[in-house]
């Protein structure tokens, strides 16, 4: 059977190159942003090919030329793209071993094809073998007890540079002619340019361009500083007009717009006996690496690079905002210093395009500002989540949830219309950004991601309501829907288990042979049968499936409760199937492990009727490195079942964990995240 990616575009060669060098070149539909991926799919194809790792060079993704494979997104790298290159390189080593004229019992070592008729090589062979062929779907991929590269810790490839300090970000890029742009955004969501006055700004030596399009507003100059300077004078000497157009998020989420939907319904008629609310603010990504791009026009051809998760999307969406076509549109992939959903890498390109094409062939770079990052790239929407359970006896009979909130994708290029740029929405004649929306899908949607729970009760019923309007802009960030989601289930198994263990309350409720074990291996880890009350601190637990079909993780988290919550030690157990590479599996669970509790402690956009107030890192705290806790984590190796995401795993699993923790040290049931001083006294009885 030919994996859907690879059955999408079958031609070998559009994955693969055998190069005389002794190299092989690989193309693959994913993109490196920091998660380790490129290095786990080499490994997948030096595996299949029996090359050394060494051998192996990764090309950046190039849109129109390499594999369009969705998006980097959903932890489903591994599991769409990995399974093509299996398969993609299975055939190619068939390939060569069918013209190398040896045998089918041929063997590859680095390589070398080898039998007892002689000896010959993929390098060999490299100008001989064509791949411009589809894939078959007949070569079988090797079972794994052949396995030597796949299931080892191989050194991440993107690593080295980054460690060292070399040229590796779109920030470091520098082509020839290059000039320097900065947008100057509005004050406020749905502000308009009334008028400008540009005579400062453009008397200021090394600026090139002032750049307006409707209330779209920026400068070109020749160095960095000098767009900033610019871009400071035209913010000015411009009037906007603002409307104090902002909810609070309590009237948001209160809100009668909304769209309901029934996500999944099994003898839903019954009585509830106790319920709970839950919610999460508004996050932002944070990266703190700002969104940058590089853009060029030569004539009607126009150039990108960008750190975007989807090339081919952002092609899609410049086409929709701009008289362009597909094929005028080359669009480059570059690694950017940090990616957590859809954050305003594709904005920035977008602002590169329309400021390079004041100036004709000179690639412009564009970066952007803090508060740029902080106010202007789509957030994480808020939501509420209502739980309600019938309780017989101390058993669950009946579970009800139902979650309040905007939609989670927003993406450029996946709607027919709205580009979904942000810069497109303040040009003259521009299309306005449209309310995120949560397709249908297999795999768990945005809202409704992880809402259905894997215990196992009688009754049950799942429901979304999906805010019809969308005072500030959102859109995919880590894990969607699931971190609320899993943290409010958790948290009312916690409720609902009463005296009860609650690891021991949560297996009554698991069919699930692979839940358990992750469960187990967490509790044993952490020592969680044989803690012991400390004043002021406390243990609390977390398990989910990351969308009810990637990896498990089951987390404990240790806290201490002073002047404020401090999480000081997390031990995660982890179940992702077959592991290609387990450092860096480690890497993305210890990652989005402290990143959760960056947002359960810490995170949340604030903004007043007309403004986000929370533009700098003083209203916008993320965890400090003094804060990160001491992270444990167990791997479960599972090389009998295929790998599936994790990249996302930790995220909810995590917050549930530490305000479970919190209620053991204080006996406090905070309900409203994040968990910062303020939610904690507002908890505590009168």
């Amino acid at each position: 059977m030919i994996p859907p990616a690879l059955a999408a575009a079958p031609r070998l060669s559009a994955w693969i190159t055998v190069n005389a060098s002794g190299t092989v070149s690989v193309r693959s539909g994913k993109v490196e942003l920091g998660q380790g991926i490129l290095t786990a799919l080499s490994q997948i194809v030096a595996e299949e090919l029996d090359v050394e790792l060494a051998r192996i060079t990764m090309v950046p993704m190039t849109a129109p030329v390499t594999p369009e494979d969705t998006l980097t997104a959903g932890s489903r790298s591994l599991e769409e793209s990995g399974v093509a290159l299996r398969q993609a390189a299975a055939e190619v080593r068939a390939l060569f071993v069918a013209a190398s004229g040896l045998g089918p019992d041929a063997t590859v070592h680095d390589g070398v094809i080898s039998s007892g008729a002689g000896t010959t090589s993929y390098w060999d062979l490299a100008e001989s073998v064509s791949l411009d062929i589809d894939a078959t779907g007949e070569p079988t991929p090797k079972l794994v007890a052949q396995h030597s590269i796949v299931g080892s810790s191989a050194p991440r490839l993107d690593l080295p540079d980054k460690v060292y300090g070399r040229p590796r970000f779109i920030h470091d890029m520098s082509l020839p002619g290059m000039l320097y742009g900065r947008v100057v955004r509005p004050p406020s969501p749905g502000a308009t340019l009334r008028s400008l006055d540009t005579s400062a700004a453009k008397e200021l030596a090394g600026v090139v361009e002032v750049v307006r399009d409707g209330s779209f507003l920026g400068v070109v100059a020749t160095h960095e500083e000098t767009a900033i300077s610019g871009a400071e004078l035209l913010r000015k000497h411009a009037v906007w007009d603002e409307s104090a157009s902002l909810p609070s998020v309590d009237d948001l989420l209160s809100s009668q717009d909304f769209e309901t939907q029934t996500v999944d319904a099994q003898s839903p008629e019954f009585v509830t006996t106790v319920s709970a609310r839950y919610t999460r603010p508004y996050l932002a990504h944070a990266s703190i690496g700002p969104a940058c791009c590089i853009a060029q026009w030569n004539d009607t051809l126009l150039e990108v690079w960008s750190h975007t998760q989807g090339a081919y999307n952002l092609r899609k969406a410049i086409t929709l905002a701009l008289p362009l076509s597909l094929d005028q549109i080359t669009v480059h992939h570059v690694e950017g210093a940090g990616c957590y959903g859809h954050n305003g890498a594709d904005d920035a390109a977008f602002d590169a395009v329309l400021l390079a094409r004041a100036v004709p062939g000179h690639p412009v770079q564009v970066v952007w500002s803090r508060a740029d990052e902080l106010s202007w790239a789509p957030f994480g929407p808020a939501m509420a989540v209502q739980m309600s359970a019938r309780v017989e006896d101390g058993v669950i009979t009946g579970w009800r949830h139902e979650t309040f909130g905007n939609g989670h994708a927003s993406r450029p290029g996946t709607s027919p219309v709205a580009p979904g740029l942000l810069s497109a929405a303040y040009m003259a004649g521009g299309k306005p950004l449209v309310a995120s929306n949560d397709p249908p899908t297999a795999r768990g949607g945005g809202a409704q991601r992880n809402a259905i729970p894997l215990y196992t009760f009688p009754q049950r019923e799942i429901i979304k309501n999906r805010l019809l309007h969308m005072p500030l802009r959102t859109s995919a960030m880590r894990s969607l829907g699931a971190y609320l989601n899993v943290f409010a289930i958790e948290s009312f198994m916690d409720e609902l288990a009463g005296e009860v263990d609650p690891v021991e309350f949560r297996l009554r409720y698991l069919a699930d042979d692979r839940a358990r074990a992750v469960i187990l291996a967490a509790a044993d880890q952490a020592g969680w049968w044989d803690r012991s009350p400390k004043p002021d601190s406390g243990y609390g637990f977390g398990f989910a499936r990351y969308s009810n079909h990637g990896a498990y993780c089951a987390v404990v988290a240790e806290v201490r409760a002073e002047n404020e919550l401090k999480v000081t030690r997390l031990t995660l157990a982890v179940d992702a199937g077959l592991i290609v590479n387990p450092d860096g599996l480690r890497n993305q669970i210890e990652g989005g492990a402290i990143q959760s509790t960056s947002w359960t402690l810490k995170e949340q956009v604030r903004f007043d009727r007309t403004h986000v107030t929370s533009s700098d890192w003083e209203s916008y705290p993320i965890l400090r490195f003094s804060e990160v806790p001491a992270v444990d984590v167990v791997l479960l190796n599972r090389p009998d079942l295929p790998s599936c995401g994790a990249g996302e795993a930790a995220q909810g699993p995590t917050a549930a964990a530490i305000g479970n923790a919190l209620h053991d040290a204080l006996g406090v049931r905070v309900r409203n995240l994040p968990l910062s001083a303020e939610n904690i006294v507002a908890a505590m009885p009168d």
